[in-house]
């Protein structure tokens, strides 16, 4: 195989042959994976999910993670907000002629050691390969299927006053990851993204509150664009107390010097909760026995004041509203 992908990877003949059964398949191979146009599955009883996502993450690598992580991570993560236990992906590449294989062999080797983590089967793809300066490196699709568990039936509309809202670990890190890999600003900080796949957190939680109102995936736009999100589908109001919101030490210091809010910096590994409030407690002490969300916090409430309003209890003991979002602060980043 040659040391950079070419135009003949793409088309459809020996070359592309080579890349998938020498690369792909022997990091995405499994037992439903396969070579026909169309991967045959067993059908899973109940309700299902389905959720598709494009990635186009600059640097492509970053401390963390890599596209291929994220790829995985962002689908499968999508799926579990709605109450589903991941089943199958199908992945798509549009690759830069150029891109060195040894590239193409690590972001593979991120997706197939993610999936098996998170216990999903990649089943289908395909590659295509873009000109020189047609594509940014590499480009990635996925779509995902899941089965929903009996009981369960999650949605922003849901939210009702006197939830108890829930963030399941520090916030803007990956956001933050992203800033500091582009090298735009000089500035050095030891800040990992916190891209993780969280089907297993939100088994446990579902556990202990099967009744659970909103899970949501606080990727582009960060916790505030969530919180604003449901504001709008469920029609309330929402109050949070700025001390409670976790945010690391590095991220603070990065965004404090550029004069961002951590609150709308992505999150590729956090989401934010909302469950009746006497079972917030037993839903964080679930959340903290898992890998991916041991720094779960109760951040605020759902009101009915202030609808369509996120109002902020400040550390000095005032009431602020939290600005709407507004434009993206970093584009390209998942």
């Amino acid at each position: 195989m040659n040391d950079c992908i070419t135009l003949a990877h793409g088309s459809g003949g020996r070359k592309t042959n080579e890349l998938i059964s020498e690369l792909f398949k022997k990091h995405l191979g499994n037992a439903y994976f396969t070579a026909d146009d169309a991967a045959v599955l067993p059908r899973p009883e109940g309700r299902i999910a389905m959720s598709t996502d494009g990635f186009i993450v600059s640097p492509w690598k970053y401390p963390g993670g890599n596209i291929g992580r994220l790829a995985v991570c962002g689908t499968v993560n999508d799926l579990a907000c709605m109450g589903a236990k991941p089943l199958y992906l199908t992945c798509s590449y549009v690759i830069e002629e150029g891109l060195p294989i040894s590239d193409l062999e690590e972001i593979a080797a991120a997706m197939g050691e993610t999936a098996r983590e998170a216990g999903v089967y990649i089943v289908a793809g395909d590659t295509k390969v873009a000109g020189k300066g047609q594509v940014d490196k590499i480009f990635i699709t996925t779509a995902g299927i899941g089965v929903i568990e009996d009981g369960v039936e999650t949605s922003g509309k849901l939210a009702q006053p006197g939830d108890a809202i829930i963030v399941t670990g520090d916030v803007g890190r990956h956001g933050t990851a992203i800033l500091l890999a582009r090298d735009e600003y000089g500035i050095e900080a030891d800040v990992t993204s916190d891209c993780a796949p969280l089907g297993q957190a939100v088994e446990k939680a579902l556990e202990v509150c099967p009744e659970m109102h909103v899970i949501r995936d606080a990727t582009r736009g960060g916790v505030g664009t969530v919180l604003y999100e449901i504001t709008e589908q469920a029609n309330v109001g929402i109050r949070v107390n700025r001390e409670d919101i976790p945010v690391a030490e590095e991220v603070k210091g990065v965004t404090g010097l550029l004069g961002l809010e951590p609150l709308y910096l992505a999150c590729e590994g956090r989401m934010v909760m909302m469950c009746p409030k006497d079972k917030a407690d037993a839903v964080v002490e679930a959340l903290s026995g898992c890998k991916y969300t041991k720094g779960a916090k109760i951040i605020g409430e759902v009101t009915q004041d202030n609808v369509g309003k996120v109002v902020m209890a400040t550390e000095v003991g005032g009431m602020t509203y939290l600005p709407q979002p507004g434009n993206e602060l970093l584009p390209r980043i998942c």
